[in-house]
């Protein structure tokens, strides 16, 4: 099968295309990079008019004629590779606006895409009009947008996410649910506000290439490595400023017994290398269930406080702490748990030896890769 994989920003798209080619299939990636992360692909586009100079004159436009300068270029980039870009059996989209453009130039994307190739799939990993509705309504528990209806930021920082309320990429929304054969959820997170819908294929959980990702024992020898990687960007999103306050208390509570290392936006490659020596790392608070950053972590190894709710113990049969610890948007809550943690460093190598175990069980590359297949081909 030839498979086209639009757009990614966690590495889901790269680990699947690994697992794909695998199997045999022949598997094209066309994205951007997702900004500082600089994640590859085979037809990697450039997102131009970021900074500096070129930024001012872009804002300038903008103002005067309405017109995205980044997201013209990055349209006229992806045209200018359209003969690779047709005849494939499959085309898969990381998200409702796979190259983060502004929504009539995705439609025009999508629409070519539609015209040269076999079937259209959509994944949800990430913000989309369903989760993002299913959360602005207030059905989960909570959600990315607590921090928004919380008053800690105002609505200008959290306009990435409450976007696709708006009326232009409703629109976005509803053609491309037209033009695909199904959605596929990744996650909990986005398999929850999915249920029912028409097109819900059902959840892939996301592939993660233990190959590529070495184990290594989290034995404490000394002093226990805590992680804190900060995404600026997502900064509240991720509820990072409960993590900051934990780790000011518990440095307090154990000076002699731990070192921190934090992180900010830095290059996925980077990423990887400065909590190789992690015993514990602090992913995210409001999710119900893990993303990329945290299954990678737990395949290496690493005690990952993140989402870990009863749906995610339910669905796959887990008890609580058994493969990670769930981080609740609670000051006090993180730091008993860290405490426990650090108290009890046999503890770190049981849920270092399970998370490890997990991710091989239920989001090994090769065999995730082969459910999509059977799903692609269902359709």
């Amino acid at each position: 099968m030839k498979i086209l994989l639009v757009g990614e920003y966690s590495r889901l798209h790269n680990s699947l295309k690994e697992g794909l080619i695998t199997l045999g299939h022949e598997v094209t990636l066309v994205g951007t990079g997702d900004y500082f992360k600089n994640f590859p692909a085979d037809i990697l586009l450039k997102r131009k008019y970021q900074k500096g100079l070129q930024k001012k004159i872009k804002v300038l436009i903008y103002r005067l004629l309405k017109i995205d300068l980044t997201s013209v270029n990055l349209k006229n980039q992806f045209f200018s590779f359209s003969e690779e870009l047709k005849g494939f059996d499959v085309v898969q989209f990381i998200n409702e606006s796979p190259l983060g453009i502004e929504p009539h130039y995705e439609k025009q994307i999508i629409t070519f895409l539609k015209e040269n190739n076999k079937k259209l799939f959509l994944l949800s990993c990430g913000t989309d009009h369903i989760s993002v509705k299913y959360a602005f309504d207030k059905k989960f528990q909570y959600s990315i947008l607590t921090p928004f209806f919380e008053g800690k930021v105002p609505e200008k920082s959290f306009a990435h996410f409450l976007k696709y309320l708006k009326p232009e990429f409703k629109d976005l929304h509803d053609f491309v649910y037209k033009n695909i054969e199904g959605v596929i959820a990744s996650d909990l997170d986005y398999h929850i506000p999915l249920k029912g819908h028409t097109k819900y294929l059902g959840l892939l959980p996301n592939p993660v290439n233990t190959d590529k990702l070495l184990y290594l024992n989290n034995l404490v020898k000394d002093k226990i490595v805590i992680f804190h990687g900060i995404n600026r960007g997502n900064f509240y999103k991720k509820g990072n400023d409960f993590f900051e306050k934990a780790l000011i208390k518990i440095q307090k509570i154990y000076p002699e017994k731990i070192e921190i290392i934090i992180t900010e936006d830095i290059p996925y490659q980077e990423y990887l290398k400065h909590y190789e020596n992690a015993h514990i790392l602090l992913d995210q608070v409001y999710a119900y269930d893990q993303g990329y950053n945290a299954l990678e972590a737990m395949a290496r190894g690493k005690v990952v406080l993140t989402g870990a709710e009863k749906e995610f113990l339910e669905h796959y049969d887990l008890q609580e702490d058994e493969v990670c610890i769930n981080a609740l948007p609670d000051v006090d809550a993180i730091v008993e748990k860290l405490s426990w943690l650090i108290e009890n460093p046999s503890e770190i190598c049981q849920i270092s030896e399970n998370a490890k175990n997990f991710i091989e069980r239920e989001h090994n590359y090769i065999n995730i890769s082969k459910k999509y297949f059977e799903v692609w081909n269902k359709c």
